[in-house]
């Protein structure tokens, strides 16, 4: 895959109020509505032609995965606690379950934006699934760095283990249409416990 399939084309600086329209209705429509939606109804959410779209895009698959990079860099940055933040190891990787359960409790929460663009999609080498697949393992790569901070037993065991927990939870607050209750940062506790994690 390569990086023009996740970048959009050249373009001026006058263009980039209407990148910018394009790729928040993209990320606000693939997430509500899925990500077969039609191109007609992406320019007229965003209010952009679509020759306007395909000036600054090739396809509606890379407009896809650049409104996912963007909305995922946001989503992210929100759920992992600033690096500046002077909490422990093991407080950092509950400050993100103990985030998702809040998310969970919002009636707007659809589960996890990668996890919903890879399901949807169901072709690894997607450019869209390329920029999931990038932000899951960066969440996987946190939880390994904050578990080796914290002197855990087997951190990269650990990692996985709590990926697993956070997208099985997200997932679940998407199928039962209810809000975890704290059986996220529960089973994440357990999973720290386990792994001696300070």
């Amino acid at each position: 895959m390569t990086s023009s399939a996740l970048a959009p084309t050249a373009h001026t600086a006058a263009a980039a109020p209407t990148r910018e329209r394009l790729l928040d209705a993209a990320a606000t429509l693939f997430y509500r509505e899925g990500v077969n939606i039609g191109i007609e109804a992406l320019c007229r959410a965003a209010g952009v032609s679509k020759r306007s779209m395909y000036q600054l895009f090739t396809s509606k698959d890379d407009v896809l995965a650049a409104s996912l990079d963007r909305a995922g860099s946001l989503y992210l940055s929100r759920l992992l606690p600033a690096p500046e933040t002077d909490l422990p190891p093991r407080d950092r990787i509950m400050h993100v379950f103990k985030h998702l359960e809040s998310l969970s409790e919002s009636p707007n929460y659809l589960g996890c934006p990668f996890l919903a663009t890879a399901f949807e999609l169901k072709n690894s080498e997607h450019p869209a699934s390329v920029v999931a697949r990038r932000y899951k393992d960066a969440l996987t790569d946190f939880f390994r760095e904050e578990a080796s901070r914290g002197g855990a037993h087997d951190c990269d065991l650990l990692a996985h283990q709590l990926t697993v927990v956070f997208d099985g939870s997200s997932a679940r607050a998407v199928a039962q249409a209810q809000s975890l209750g704290g059986l996220a940062t529960a089973t994440a506790t357990a999973l720290l416990d386990a792994a001696r994690m300070s």
